[in-house]
């Protein structure tokens, strides 16, 4: 018997349940236990007049955007479309079917304004990283730190060279990224990162750094720092900078303090590449913060002409000298050049000058000249870790953190940013890394928990 289409007829009563309708599988259902925003409010009542209309819930604008950062909806116009229809969004929003989903234009309103002036995406991401302690899913001892590139939402053919826009008179009329970008000259991450002139400038975004570093086409780009642990790999902190060398070091200083403030966590060794070895960081990590430092030490003293490298003479601590291969000794006036960061170390021309290795030392000088960085117990002490099998550990270890930048482009999308500015681009990396925390979280932790999340 042929069956007869139904034609939809309008009920008078419905009976009907989100909960019913969300499979327990599902990914805002795993993600959903870990997520108690139930202190926003507190947190934000400073942010709102006591009088006019009611506003938004701000509950409402950060499980949407949680949404939307962990499912890859890049659009906040396309976010409001989609929980509007998706009945999974609206129970992970508590909208019920008649809840009216805001318009997308408020959650600029609110970014730019009370979200921002309380830190509010900040303390976001720190309530579950502090989950993540609580489910014994981050170790404390090894952590790795590592920046990758994302492209900034700025245009090659709308810039101007370097030297065009700092001629330029920035008033108070500037786009705001230009005001905000201005604001952090001073910061270390920022525009005191380097003195170099930058060969371009997007006068939309003039924090966005010109780089060809990824071996392509250059583009407008911002570095997201990332300091994570190895045991499951949990990002336990994040960072915007500039995409160059000095302002990734610096965020990298920077997160260590701050996770050490905020958790309590210090780690007996952190895993970093090569960008990270330069003198200073090392004696950083070694003679202050008393941390293991399983990083390859950026290090141009080997000569590749034939003649003797430093490595070929030995050093003394003790007389602060160094013994060359025919036994003679080099010392030091304890004169600091080259911006208080070495010494140099002279041979005697009565004894370079017979000498029979000069051809293979110091074939065009009267003697030979060592110099020696005031760090360099710290670079030896890198040196020595290298090769034992805890460094070989750290060294696979901080692969995981690369699969966590590929997930972060391949999978949430974030190839390329919507924000502009410095605390734009902080903004989006912030509510990425909690995205990532997150679906952590949901895969690894088998049952609800009973202590739920505090974001504020």
């Amino acid at each position: 018997m042929m069956g007869e289409r139904l034609v939809m007829q309008e009920s008078l009563f419905y009976e009907f349940r989100l909960e019913d309708h969300i499979p327990s599988n599902h990914l805002l259902r795993r993600i959903d236990r870990f997520v108690d925003c139930s202190g926003l409010r507190q947190r934000l009542a400073g942010y709102y007049s006591a009088t006019g209309r009611p506003s938004v819930d701000p509950e409402l604008m950060i499980r949407m955007l949680l949404i939307g950062y962990c499912l890859g909806i890049r659009s906040e116009r396309r976010l409001c479309e989609e929980v509007h229809l998706n009945l999974a969004y609206r129970w992970f929003c508590r909208l019920g079917l008649e809840g009216k989903v805001p318009d997308h234009s408020t959650f600029s309103k609110n970014r730019h304004g009370r979200f921002r002036e309380s830190d509010l995406f900040r303390h976001l991401f720190e309530a579950v990283v502090q989950r993540c302690l609580d489910e014994g899913l981050v170790g404390g001892e090894g952590f790795a730190v590592n920046a990758s590139l994302i492209q900034a939402d700025a245009n090659k053919q709308r810039s101007l060279a370097g030297a065009d826009w700092q001629e330029q008179d920035h008033t108070e009329a500037a786009p705001r990224a230009v005001r905000k970008y201005l604001a952090t000259l001073d910061e270390a991450a920022w525009g005191a990162a380097t003195d170099v002139e930058p060969k371009f400038v997007s006068p939309s975004d003039p924090a966005a750094q010109w780089t060809g570093a990824m071996r392509g086409p250059a583009f407008f780009a911002y570095a997201d720092n990332y300091l994570i642990d190895l045991k499951a790999a949990v990002i336990v902190d994040v960072e915007a900078s500039r995409a160059v060398r000095q302002a990734e070091v610096s965020a990298a200083r920077t997160m260590l303090e701050r996770t050490a403030e905020r958790f309590g966590l210090k780690p007996e060794r952190l895993a970093a590449d090569s960008a990270y070895g330069s003198a200073e960081m090392l004696h950083w990590l070694v003679e202050e913060q008393k941390i293991e430092p399983h990083v390859p030490v950026i290090d141009k003293s080997e000569r590749q002409d034939g003649t003797f490298s430093r490595s070929d003479f030995s050093y003394d601590p003790e007389a602060d000298a160094y013994t060359c291969p025919e036994g003679k000794t080099l010392t030091t006036s304890g004169r600091i050049v080259n911006d208080g960061t070495t010494r140099i170390y002279l041979g005697s021309t009565f004894d370079c000058g017979p000498c029979p290795l000069k051809e293979r030392c110091c074939p065009n000088t009267p003697a030979r000249k060592i110099p020696r960085s005031i760090y360099e117990h710290a670079r030896e002490v890198a040196r020595s870790l290298a090769g034992t099998p805890a460094y070989e550990r750290s060294r696979q270890g901080r692969k995981r953190i690369e699969m966590l930048f590929a997930h972060l482009k391949r999978i949430l999308k974030m190839g390329r940013l919507r924000l502009r500015g410095p605390y734009g681009a902080q903004d989006e990396f912030l509510l990425a890394a909690t995205a990532q925390n997150l679906r952590k979280l949901a895969e690894l932790v088998a049952s609800p928990g009973p202590q739920m999340i505090q974001a504020a």
